[in-house]
């Protein structure tokens, strides 16, 4: 999957709600989280805002245990 930069408000604020929900599930703070899915690796680029267009339609549980499972296949703990 490639990687790609938010392009619009509208990506953003899902970046933030996927960032701010995954923190709530796992009960860390949400910069913990962010740093998870930048720093230690590519999943808000190379997964959240790639895949916006599908996952924005779904329901919030539906994309927070998805992310926790993409989370989970690359090894990405908070």
């Amino acid at each position: 999957m490639q990687d790609e930069k938010i392009k619009n408000s509208s990506e953003l604020e899902f970046a933030v709600f996927c960032i701010e929900n995954v923190a709530a599930k796992l009960g860390v703070d949400a910069e913990y989280v962010y740093q998870a899915f930048t720093e230690k690796s590519d999943i808000l680029n190379g997964y959240i805002v790639p895949e916006y267009e599908v996952l924005h339609t779904q329901s919030r549980e539906y994309i927070v245990d998805d992310i926790l499972d993409v989370m989970k296949e690359r090894g990405v703990k908070v």
